[in-house]
């Protein structure tokens, strides 16, 4: 090598002075070779992958073009060199061999870059990450020639001139390379930003930074953020794994089928033995029999198992290869830096050293953490994205595995329980890939560190290690106490807010009854359970803190005792002990991190296990149904039997159907007969025995519970398709929307809430019709889509859509139907019983044999004919309307509540005829419907209202305001606060001091060699270093159990405040507030306030004071810092206010994205069947997948941003550590080893410590937002106060006189008066019945009375007092009221009765007689104590309508109020209420709003009501002689005069 430089190649004597340097000949062959060598290596790998994965080319840009003109003046630069080369070989000197062979090397090199810049054209990303590491190599390794170049020419100007001049301007080139390859090029196409950035910008992620900017400027929308790279689109990550998935899943059946046989074959041969020997014995036989039965459910519970790790593995192996690699490398370089440490202390110890080696050390410290930075935010950047690809693909594939799983395989899940796998298990996936490579790593570190210390302290480490050892079974026994207590407190959880709902749905009978205390009572009772677990959750919490603190210093204690008292000789030195202590603090990490990791990949298994049993589970098997094109039949059952589950009889049996095109075929049968089960065999859902379906053409679809989308009219009816106006017109006309329309805000553009719950249930099969009339299909399957809608509209539907002259007459119709009156105009009947087909054929025919039709039929006349006497009406056009629905033995009405909606609608119907001249006939249908439908909807038209008045839910935007925080702080408690943080500080102060005792028990070392060392002086050392250690744990310990009683008084103190504030809310407060989103700041915000708030304010604290100590035992040691503390400070916390706005906002945008998935799978589950008839399956996937994409990129955004702001701060720690080093270097000789030892074991510790301080920091900002919530509701304005000064007498209301004088009232400020100026004068014990259509202030009247509603007008008087002037609860507990609708609360029954247990058993007993209810409470096991569930289920109707009269006769006020009280009860119940009533209550005012005119004609007054107004106001006598709006209802109920009141 000597010759080929012509000077010496290496030298060490070159190094040993102050101002070392390199031979020349090195750095012009081995660094300049090094780059070449990696760019020639690489270059065809390189080559080969951009030929593979080429795009179009690209355009040249400015970049491109600059690049190859520098790389283009490199290549002319080594051409001169070369010539210079050959030039000077003609004198006398020879020139070294080296110095042509390196421009010539230099020449191809470039030219090789040229081509690879070139090719980069074709591809996404125009910067290769390998070209970029060449410049950076080649620039690192000219630094040495650069140097020895300029030193040469210092020293004798005249050297090598040309030579220098041309490697110094090469060298500028190569830099202005490596500076435009940092840049990114914009790509022409619409690719994302993080799939076309440079590599450097990748690495730091810089590209990054326009986003965050954003964010800082303002909040951020779904606009600003960036989309996923096309590889990461849920399409492409779905389509790859399918592929594999399907392979692994055949082999894992196959592994299935085989597991199966083994288990039949044993059982099967002791069987036959069995049969053979007792073939008598009946019951061995039934035995066996169960037996195989149950042997056969046990099979099916068994699935294909162990393939979907599998498969995601070969979906994403790249991926985990690639960050298991940048792990691996990390862990190799965390523990470089102890060794660095050990060599910077003994620099700085051994005064003779050259200065440089120690900037050489500190400048490798800084390179080494700056790598190791790299490494873990690309790995955790690796990790992250893979969690959420693996989130999307699992998500995808279940929506896919939704639309095609067989209804067997469907029954066994909840549509809750599928969401649950979406949400919760795909959750648990993601947060496993984090964790993932942790299980070999923490081996790793730990083996590696004892290695190490080994290495330090030899045997010594063992008893150290033991101790952590011992401690993880502590840990884990405290673990499991934690969760239990966790567990039994989210029990007490549950049954808070199952109370909080009853209280929030019965709010108003809480108010009506003043009942408000005794239900805060039993909420604050269980609150109070929750507290006192929530403290010893804490407390135990706390224990658990102390010992994961104690532990390395427990640890140190005792290694280095042992270590010093195994031998005297072992003397602690610095380097020693600041080393091992670094290596101590890289072996808390896998200790602590190690039970996290198992516990997830536990929790992942068992999520894997339930997605495999649902991902392999059966598909919808349609073979049975033919699809074809040239067919005389639209439809024909061959033969067919189908059945819902395999293990049962079949449902449909032999069914032989042919239907014609073009035919209109009515299905007939009772209830059960398999109508619905027919029409489900057609569509595929069921599971065939034998037989097939042929099917011509495409479907329409209408099943019996209509499905309805959330979303506007319009787009459930086109439901995808085309927008033709003329047809949609036609459509709404036909299915009668259009009157509903002009009644819904915004028209058909009006949005419609999940399930359609906006809407009422005719309206919803209405549009379910329209629907599929809409699409133009071959055959239309209607599956009863007449029940749900009034006779008028049904009668309306059948004419102009499914009849001979409908929309669709041209088409196939298979009508379900209980409307026997339409069947004349059909074209073929089909009776159905059991699942066969009884009868068939035309209505004349089957009238004529007189078989199981014609005596339906019959039955159906005399009911008719029997309702048309009941009913006083001369207009025929009317009566044929009423016999809307066939109410034979199908029709046996659900609930009551559905006999109430039809009375309503008689009663509608009533006023609207009234309403109307007698010379109505010539209208045509279509106009009369619309008056009709006004009325009908009158009730819908509330909720129109409220649809506009529900607010929007608030979002913050921007910071909290710091008056949320001092809010929290101040339910805290500020002494508490002072206390807590005062320990803390003391704990920090025993930490640097335990730190400087060390140092100083170190420094003992160095004078060890002037005197000997006395065991007192060692002793003394060890005693003190391990009691600041156990007073850090104590002070931590006292801070920590502080912290928790305040904290739990700050949950108790605001939940306290929310609930109150609620319970004092006025009426108008719960209508136009959702309940979920009151139980969701009891729910949410308040476990937030419980669990979260208080652990993330400790970290909060205990990082900004750990910070702080560090850096203050930095200052100590060199005070020169402070200066660079300034700088570093301001870097730190703009990118941290940079960062928190961002973040604060891709949370908010998470959760707003990530929702709509799961409420749009929710919706396909619930409407597979329509899906699947319509064969939309597609354009629902499509949807899912946009839905899936549109939250991946607010997640990809969310860990990208969390990435940047780890690598900015990291890279402050780094210059920390960099700059403390670089001090120790310069101040050496007024420094000891020890005090470097302490400085820099501190530093490295800090870049972890600032990352987790700003990821506290936004955490806070986060979770403060549920204190922001809840403030908000406690700020709600109340209603009037509860008791004021101004108390009525103890027997007030004595007479029970009541007067309205001009009253009026509104809803709330912004709507017109309901009650219009009422006067009017109810007399002592006066019985007044108040009538009066939908919508006339009936109901407002009674809200009046109780105050739920304030007057905007006038005054009401009662026995001589004002109501406005006295207290609410001294009003409403005067009076009484038997609610509209009976609303129980769970608890027992004498709760309901008497919740502030103010009677006695006996009274409560006599009520319970008097309410008709003794009998049915006496036959109870628990009598008084039976327990009610929640909103009484486990109670009739009627039942609880008596319990409400027990009330009231309990209460027995002067006053009582009916509020429709026997509207939903059947005739027998209302007379038994009416008894008690006119008995019990004959002495009290009685006010009854009635809807059943009979009720109210023995009263003493009667009040017609009309929009606001009293219209008449008189005796039922008076009122009936009078030809008014009274004489014409009564007419319409068939009472002519007051004695005729039997219904």
């Amino acid at each position: 090598m000597d010759e080929f430089c012509n000077s010496t190649f290496w030298n060490l004597s070159l190094l040993e002075s102050p101002e070392a340097n390199l031979p020349l000949c090195f750095e012009q062959t081995v660094l300049v070779w090094i780059p070449l060598g990696f760019l020639w290596l690489l270059a065809p790998w390189q080559l080969y992958s951009v030929y593979r994965s080429r795009t179009k080319r690209s355009s040249i840009t400015k970049f491109y073009l600059a690049k190859q003109v520098f790389v283009v003046c490199l290549l002319i630069l080594a051409a001169i060199d070369l010539s210079l080369a050959l030039t000077e070989d003609t004198g006398q000197a020879t020139v070294p061999p080296v110095r042509y062979t390196n421009p010539i090397l230099y020449i191809c090199t470039w030219l090789l870059v040229l081509v690879i810049q070139h090719t980069r054209q074709w591809c996404i990303q125009k910067n290769s990450w390998f070209l970029s590491m060449f410049w950076i190599l080649s620039i690192l390794c000219g630094v040495f020639q650069f140097q020895t170049l300029i030193r040469a020419l210092l020293q004798d100007s005249k050297s090598n001139m040309a030579y220098s001049c041309l490697f110094f301007v090469s060298y500028g080139f190569q830099i202005a390379i490596l500076i435009l390859s940092a840049f990114s090029e914009p790509s022409d196409s619409s690719h994302t930003s993080s799939a076309t950035t440079s590599f450097l910008s990748n690495i730091t992620f810089s590209w990054y930074d326009s986003t965050v900017l954003k964010g800082y400027k303002h909040p951020l929308t779904l606009e600003d953020i960036w989309d996923v790279d096309e590889g990461f689109k849920t399409k492409s990550v779905t389509s790859k794994f399918e592929m594999i998935m399907t392979k692994d899943l055949q082999k894992a059946r196959q592994a299935l089928q085989r597991r199966l046989k083994k288990s039949q074959q044993k059982p099967e041969a002791t069987l036959h033995g069995l049969n053979k020997k007792q073939s008598q014995s009946q019951d061995v036989l039934v035995m066996e029999e169960a037996k195989k039965k149950k042997k056969k459910s046990k099979t099916t519970k068994d699935f294909p198992k162990s393939w979907l790790v599998k498969a995601l593995f070969k979906t994403f192996y790249v991926m985990i290869l690639k960050s298991f690699v940048l792990k691996l490398l990390y862990d190799a370089l965390v523990f470089l830096n102890p060794q660095l440490l050990k060599f910077l202390i003994g620099f700085v110890k051994d005064r003779n050293t050259y200065a440089w080696v120690g900037y050489v050390c500190a400048i490798l410290m800084f390179v080494v953490t700056l790598i190791q930075s790299f490494c873990l935010q690309c790995y955790f950047q690796f990790c992250f994205v893979l969690g959420m690809n693996v989130r999307t693909t699992i998500m995808a594939s279940i929506y896919k595995k939704a639309l095609t799983i067989s209804n067997l395989a469907r029954r066994q899940y909840t549509i809750g329980e599928t969401v649950n796998l979406m949400s919760v298990d795909t959750q648990k996936l993601m947060d496993v890939t984090n964790y993932m490579h942790l299980v070999w790593s923490n081996v790793l570190q730990i083996s590696l560190s004892i290695f190490f210390l080994w290495r330090e302290l030899g045997p010594s480490i063992l008893a150290g290690v033991g101790l952590m050892i011992l401690l993880i079974p502590v840990n884990g026994v405290l673990a499991m106490k934690i969760r239990k207590i966790q567990v039994q407190n989210m029990k007490n959880k549950d049954k808070r807010l199952k109370i909080m709902n009853e209280i929030l749905s019965g709010i108003k009978i809480l108010k009506y009854f003043a009942w408000e205390p005794s239900f805060k009572e039993q909420v604050n009772g269980i609150r109070k359970k929750e507290l006192k677990n929530l403290l010893r959750f804490g407390q135990l919490q706390a224990i658990l803190i102390f010992i994961l603190q104690l532990t390395p210093v427990l640890v140190s204690v005792i290694t280095f005792s042992v270590y010093v008292l195994v031998d005297s000789n072992n003397v602690l030195n610095a380097e020693k002990a600041f080393t091992s202590i670094t290596l101590f603090n890289i072996l808390r990490f896998p200790l602590s991190m190690l039970p996290m990791v198992i516990s997830s990949i536990l929790q992942a298994s068992v999520s894997v296990d339930r997605l495999e049993r649902y991902l392999g589970g059966d598909d919808l098997d349609t073979s049975a149904i033919h699809r074809v094109c040239n067919f005389d039949k639209a439809v024909q059952f061959s033969d067919a039997s189908f059945t819902w589950d395999r293990d049962l009889e079949a449902t449909i049996q032999d069914v032989n159907l042919d239907i014609k095109p073009g035919q209109l075929v009515a299905v007939v049968g009772t209830v059960g007969s398999g109508k619905s089960s027919l029409i489900s065999a057609m569509l595929g859902e069921m599971e065939n025995v034998h037989g097939h379906v042929t099917i011509k053409g495409s479907i329409a679809y209408v099943p019996q519970q209509s499905w309805i989308q959330n979303g506007t009219i319009k787009d459930n009816i086109l439901f995808g398709s085309e927008y033709n106006e003329k047809r949609y017109q036609q459509v709404l006309e036909a299915c009668a929307l259009l009157p509903d329309l002009e009644i819904l805000p915004g028209g058909d553009m009006a949005e419609i809430g999940e399930k359609g719950i906006n809407l009422s249930g005719g309206q919803k099969q209405r549009v379910s019709l329209a629907r599929a009339t809409y699409q133009n299909a071959d055959i239309y399957i209607l599956d009863d889509p007449l029940s749900a809608v009034d006779a008028h509209v049904g009668k309306h539907i059948f004419n102009k859509v499914v009849g001979p002259n409908g929309l669709l007459n041209d088409k196939t119709r298979i009508l379900v139907t209980h409307g026997i009156h339409f069947l004349p105009q059909v074209d073929e009947i089909v009776v159905l019983g059991k699942g066969t087909i009884l009868e068939k054929g035309s209505y004349r025919d089957l009238l004529s044999k007189k078989g199981v039709f014609a005596k339906n039929w019959k039955t159906f006349m005399k009911h008719s004919e029997s309702e048309g006497e009941a009913t006083v009406n001369n207009d025929s056009e009317e009566e044929d309307d009423d016999c809307g629905l066939m109410p034979t033995v199908e029709e046996i009405p659900e609930e009551a509540a559905s006999l109430t909606m039809r009375r309503e609608n008689s009663l509608r119907r009533t006023l609207s005829r009234s309403s109307r001249s007698s010379s109505r006939r010539g209208k045509s249908l279509k106009n009369s419907l619309k008056i009709k439908n006004v009325n009908a909807l009158n009730k819908k038209e509330e909720v129109v209202d409220g649809q506009k008045l529900i607010k929007k839910e608030h979002m913050e935007t921007g910071k909290v305001k710091f008056s949320i925080y001092l809010k929290y702080l101040r339910a805290v408690g500020w002494w508490s606060i002072l206390f807590v943080i005062f320990f803390y500080v003391l704990y920090n102060v025993s930490f640097i001091g335990s730190n400087l005792w060390l140092s100083a028990w170190t420094s003992d070392s160095e004078n060890l060699n002037e005197t000997s060392y006395s065991s007192s002086q060692r002793d003394m050392r060890i005693g003190v270093f391990g009691a600041l250690g156990i007073a850090q744990g104590v002070f931590l310990l006292i801070s920590t159990l502080r912290s928790m009683y305040a904290f739990r008084n700050a949950s108790k103190t605001l939940h306290g405040q929310l609930l109150t504030n609620i319970l004092r809310a006025p009426m108008s407060f719960f209508d136009t507030t959702p309940t979920g989103r009151i139980v969701n700041r009891f729910a949410g915000d308040i476990s937030n306030v419980d669990d979260m708030l208080p652990q993330t304010f400790r970290s909060w604290l205990l990082c900004f004071l750990a910070i702080d100590s560090t850096l203050v035992m930095i200052c100590m040691a060199t005070p020169v810092f402070a200066i660079i503390i300034i700088p570093l400070g301001i870097l730190y916390i703009s990118v941290q206010v940079f960062y928190v706005a961002t973040s604060r906002q891709l949370r908010r945008l998470d959760s707003v994205t990530k929702s709509p998935i799961y409420s749009h799978f929710s919706e396909t589950v619930s409407g597979l069947p329509v899906i699947r008839a319509f064969e939309h399956q597609q354009r629902f996937l499509a949807c899912n997948e946009k839905q899936i994409d549109t939250n991946q990129k607010c997640v990809f955004s969310w860990i990208t941003s969390n990435r940047w702001l780890a690598i900015r701060l990291e890279l402050v720690g780094n210059l920390i550590i960099f700059c403390s080093a670089l001090l120790l270097v310069i101040y050496k000789n007024s420094l000891t080893g020890d005090t470097v030892g302490f400085v820099l074991s501190n530093a490295l510790n800090i870049t972890q410590t600032l990352n987790w301080l700003v990821r506290m920091t936004s955490e806070a900002e986060t979770n403060i937002v549920a204190v922001e919530r809840i403030n908000e509701y406690i700020n709600v304005d109340n209603e009037a106060p509860w008791v004021t000064d101004k108390r009525p007498p103890a027997d007030w209301p004595r007479k029970g006189e009541i007067q309205f004088i001009n009253y009026q009232v509104r809803y709330r400020p912004e709507l017109d008066l309901v009650l219009k100026g009422i006067t009017c004068n109810i007399k002592s014990a006066e019985k007044v019945g108040v009538v009066g259509r939908t919508g006339a202030g009936k109901s407002s009247l009674t809200n009046c009375l109780f105050r739920i509603l304030e007057s905007a007008g006038g005054q009401i008087i009662i026995d001589g007092i004002d109501i406005a002037s006295i207290g609410l609860h001294d009003l409403r507990g005067r009076l009484t009221i038997i609610p509209q609708d009976p609303v129980l609360f769970s608890g027992n029954l004498r709760m309901n009765l008497d919740p502030f247990n103010k009677y006695s058993d006996e009274e409560i007993w006599k009520a319970l007689e008097l309410a008709h209810l003794k009998s049915f409470v006496a036959g109870l096991q628990l009598g008084l104590l039976h327990e009610v569930t929640e909103g009484g289920d486990n109670l009739s109707i009627g039942q609880r309508q008596l319990l409400c009269l027990g009330r009231a006769v309990l209460q027995k006020s002067k006053i009582l109020i009916l509020d429709e009280a026997t509207a939903a009860v059947d005739l027998e119940t209302d007379s038994l209420i009416q008894t008690t009533i006119r008995n019990e209550f004959s002495q009290c005012t009685v006010i009854t709003i009635a809807h059943r005119l009979h009720t109210i004609m023995d009263s003493d007054k009667i009040m017609v009501l009309d929009s606001g107004n009293i219209v008449e106001y008189g005796s039922p006598e008076e009122l009936l002689s009078n030809t008014g709006p009274f004489y014409l209802m009564a007419k319409e109920a068939g009472i002519e005069n007051v004695n005729n009141t039997e219904l």
